[in-house]
């Protein structure tokens, strides 16, 4: 299949060309339905297809659209697989179920948004919420510069250059993303409570991975790092074990975010973490691929342009339009150079994640022997 013809302009085209490579592939879509439509009335819906038997017992789940707007990347890439006969007979060869999870966040997808329908990110959500939250001070003191009473505010961006200037650029990027909870409509707000795409993924787990040994798991995302890069972003309990399996499945290049290698800050409450408590049989090995598309500082633009945008209801349609499509444009390369290697990089993780169940599972036997 050509690589472009993958990708899609809209969340309901991404879903019918998604649906359509299941059908092909012979699977059964099962829709869990949003209770919000979409940006032209369509219906928006988390669809899971499963590729292997129910009873394996090694599962690798693919998903996308955790950050909706996101998900223009992260179906390309699922629907690619799908359409690949190589791929099918090699899973099929492994007696290992594949798990299609298709927009975790549909609204965002959508909307042309970051965040689900209650402004939350869902990868900081993902997290025990009858815990007490230590509160990031310092995002509170940047959101009014972030989200400005007026677009485009210069002097705001002037007051964060100076802001990485005196505490360094990666601890402006943690102040910013790591999650926050005092601001409900600010940047990267964690919730209050387990949003809808929570709950649902959590229900999927425990319908698909709870009873399996071992699950991979592969979390397709963009927005951070060189444009048209892949980074494997390790996510897991950093046990020396964990990681160092992670790495021998998808190579010595996978990155940590405690430690500093990452394009990422040190995140909690990620998605990925939800296998941990719903499927604690399981034996979890998973990563974040993160592809690069605008330098930093223009996708942070268009993050606070768009959620200032939210917050301020009537603007005037062109400016509304510009601003959505510039968001958009931050986390979606409409270009066949991005595409392809976006494609190429995320076929080769696949098998790498495929091999790796199957390592795992090889190892298991011949200790047992």
């Amino acid at each position: 299949m050509n690589p472009s013809a993958c990708f899609s302009q809209s969340y309901a085209e991404a879903r019918g060309k998604f649906l359509a490579a299941c059908l092909s592939a012979g699977l059964v879509v099962e829709s869990y339905r949003h209770p919000l439509p979409g940006r032209d009335g369509e219906p928006l819906a988390l669809d899971v297809a499963r590729n292997g038997p129910l009873d394996a017992s090694k599962v690798l789940i693919i998903s996308s659209g955790c950050h909706g707007v996101e998900g223009f990347c992260g179906s390309a890439v699922q629907i690619a697989l799908l359409s690949d006969p190589d791929w099918l007979e090699a899973c099929a060869e492994a007696n290992c179920a594949v798990l299609y999870l298709h927009a975790a966040n549909p609204y965002g997808f959508s909307w042309w948004r970051r965040w689900t329908h209650e402004n939350v990110d869902l990868n900081r959500n993902f997290r025990d919420f009858s815990q007490p939250r230590q509160r990031n001070q310092a995002y509170a003191t940047l959101d009014p510069i972030l989200i400005p009473r007026r677009w485009p505010s210069f002097g705001s961006q002037l007051r964060l250059l100076h802001y990485a200037l005196r505490h360094g650029r990666k601890q402006l990027q943690a102040a910013i993303a790591s999650g926050q909870d005092s601001h409900p409509n600010g940047l990267f707000y964690m919730g209050s409570q387990p949003t809808w795409s929570n709950q649902t993924v959590r229900q999927v787990l425990r319908k698909h991975a709870r009873d399996c040994a071992r699950i991979g798991w592969i979390d397709l995302h963009t927005g951070l790092g060189p444009k048209g890069h892949g980074e494997r972003i390790y996510v897991g309990d950093y046990a020396a074990q964990s990681m160092a399996r992670t790495r021998r499945w998808w190579g010595p290049e996978v990155t940590s975010s405690r430690d500093g290698e990452s394009v990422s800050v040190p995140l909690t409450g990620q998605m990925i973490l939800a296998a941990a408590s719903e499927c604690p049989q399981a034996e979890l090995t998973a990563i974040t691929l993160e592809y690069g598309t605008l330098p930093g500082l223009k996708v942070l633009k268009a993050l606070r342009a768009e959620q200032w945008l939210n917050n301020n209801p009537g603007v005037p349609q062109e400016k509304a339009l510009r601003i959505h499509r510039q968001l958009r444009d931050a986390f979606y390369v409409d270009e066949d150079g991005w595409k392809h290697q976006v494609l190429e990089q995320a076929a080769e993780a696949a098998r790498q994640g495929l091999a790796g169940l199957c390592e795992a599972n090889s190892r298991l036997a011949c200790a047992s022997r």
